[in-house]
């Protein structure tokens, strides 16, 4: 029987590739002889590499051309645009080939943040992804996410003291809006009195650096000192993960991790909370309810627009300190 070729699109970025997992582990499983083709940024590609469920791996580097010519030499038999933009846009014109795309609810998200009318529908992204799938009749497993580690990927060595469990507090996000403030943060950390771990790029070293010095109970800073596998490594082998809506969240739910999520400016309306089919009571979200400035973006800002920033200011770190101690001592790992 000849094979399929199917050809999924999404160029970016950490958390929503590894949203799409689902939608590669599924159909590579439930459609014969299924070859699945992904295309991704090249500086995400390492993130797909090791993926089973992923036949050949395309890395866009910026030359639309030099993908074009290479793209256009295959068969493929159907497009998965899981991105949805202008770029994706292009290489479905290029290709000419059937193609299916997931609803982005543009005009829904304007509405929720630019007049605070909510008309989005409850419904994860990860779904909506999955309503691409429909006319090959392939159904959720209900499996989650997936994150699939390089062969030589290890555990960084840790300190005797992180040996008995410890708690990852993630500090990146894309915008600032979305990052947890260091005195909030360097507040539950010391409240909780748990060995921590602080993960984050290269980027957020100041900002972890800023953290460290405010902390009084044991932290390891790790920001931009590890590769992205052994960053993940280090989520897998917590025991609570603390983090804002980031890419990081993301992986901490492949992992079934329990997850204290601190929301900004954006809201889990949007579908991008943890998901966790077989683990649902394995997350907790914080967030400052009635402000009627937020969401302010769907996205994120470099600046709270409104300058008081009490999305994350006005976070209550007491509660947030009980769930963190109780996703600490739980035996249910």
């Amino acid at each position: 029987m000849d094979k399929v070729r199917f050809l999924i699109i999404r160029f970016s970025s950490i958390g929503d590739i590894v949203l799409t997992t689902p939608v590669v582990r599924n159909l590579k499983k439930q459609v014969a002889n299924a070859e699945i083709h992904y295309l991704t940024k090249k500086q995400f590609a390492p993130l797909v590499h090791n993926n089973p469920n992923i036949d050949f791996v395309h890395e866009f580097d910026g030359n639309f051309a030099t993908l074009e010519q290479k793209l256009t030499t295959i068969e493929f038999d159907y497009i998965i645009d899981l991105h949805k933009n202008l770029r994706s846009g292009r290489v479905k014109r290029a290709l000419g080939k059937i193609s299916f795309a997931f609803n982005k609810l543009n005009l829904k998200k304007w509405l929720f943040v630019n007049l605070k009318i909510n008309k989005l529908p409850n419904i994860h992204i990860v779904d909506r992804y999955m309503e691409t799938l429909r006319v090959f009749d392939v159904k959720n497993d209900m499996e989650g996410l997936d994150y699939f580690f390089a062969q030589d990927a290890k555990l960084p060595e840790l300190p005797e003291l992180y040996s008995n469990g410890y708690a990852v507090a993630v500090i990146g996000a894309n915008h600032a809006t979305k990052q947890i403030p260091e005195n909030i943060l360097g507040d539950i950390i010391n409240k909780s009195n748990i060995p921590t771990i602080l993960v984050g790029g290269k980027s957020e070293l100041e900002l972890s650096q800023q953290i460290e010095a405010l902390c009084k109970t044991p932290v390891l800073n790790l920001c931009g000192k590890n590769t992205l596998d052994e960053s993940a490594l280090i989520i897998k082998n917590s025991k609570v993960v603390i983090t804002p809506d980031t890419g990081m969240m993301h992986i901490a739910a492949a992992f079934n991790k329990k997850i204290v999520s601190i929301w900004g400016n954006t809201t889990p309306e949007f579908g991008m909370y943890p998901y966790m089919p077989k683990k649902p009571s394995n997350y907790y979200i914080a967030q400052v309810e009635n402000l009627t400035c937020r969401p302010c973006s769907k996205i994120g800002f470099e600046k709270c627009p409104k300058k008081h920033f009490n999305c994350m200011n006005l976070q209550n770190t007491d509660k947030i300190v009980e769930i963190v101690k109780q996703y600490f001592n739980s035996n249910d790992q």
